[in-house]
């Protein structure tokens, strides 16, 4: 399998450093390891990757500290590993940029597919305006959007939380991020809105709300939309 997709992890875990290189490498991925932050940081300037994996606890500076001078000038995918589970340290990473968050330790599996997830071409050219994810079509330009080839009803503010959505598919976005982008800042602790607004539109999107396949929740810290 060949891939031409290029991806630096920064970890100072050997065991975790030698899952990641046969598990990344037998999928076509091609692989370069950084110890530390510092190092990190260099190595992505030099040679920016298509993704980076960067664990929290490094051995020098705080992996949050690493995410955010990252962020400064890398805008390509990068997926958190860390054995924090506390929510804030989860909600924190996301909101400072982070695409998304695994908890270690992982399945292989499920790393694969968040990182398949986070390469995939996320915005429509100039001339293609339209997302076109599973059975449903949505429509910039035209603000429509069609499930199975009907159109649907949607209210102003489910189309924008919708399109927020889609537009950052397979990224977790935090509750706080989701209500200041479409509600404004002043509803940012108002999540009883993002409730019902998620639940409108899942009875609207989904084959069964219950057991939704786009709009997915991920417990205490947002939402992801992920095509079927």
């Amino acid at each position: 399998m060949t891939n031409r997709a290029h991806i630096l992890v920064i970890d100072d875990e050997s065991q975790i450093r030698k899952l990641l290189e046969i598990t990344l490498e037998s999928h076509g991925y091609q692989v370069h390891f950084a110890l530390n932050g510092k190092e990190g940081i260099q190595l992505a300037a030099n040679r920016p990757p298509d993704l980076i994996l960067l664990d929290l606890g490094l051995p020098d500076l705080d992996g949050q500290q690493v995410l955010r001078a990252l962020r400064q000038w890398y805008s390509k995918p990068i997926i958190i590993l860390s054995v924090r589970n506390a929510e804030d340290d989860i909600v924190t990473a996301l909101d400072h940029g982070a695409n998304d968050f695994l908890n270690k330790p992982f399945r292989a599996q499920e790393l694969l597919a968040r990182i398949r997830s986070a390469l995939r071409v996320q915005l429509p050219s100039v001339n293609d305006p339209v997302f076109r994810l599973g059975n449903l079509d949505i429509d910039l330009a035209a603000r429509s959007v069609k499930k199975n080839g009907q159109l649907l009803k949607l209210t102003a503010t489910e189309y924008n939380l919708l399109a927020l959505l889609v537009k950052n598919e397979g990224r977790v976005l935090t509750h706080q991020y989701l209500l200041r982008e479409i509600w404004g800042p002043s509803y940012a602790d108002q999540t009883q809105y993002l409730r019902v607004f998620v639940a409108q539109l899942r009875k609207k999107i989904e084959d069964d709300a219950n057991r939704p396949k786009y709009l997915l929740t991920e417990s205490g810290i947002g939402y992801r939309f992920q095509s079927g």
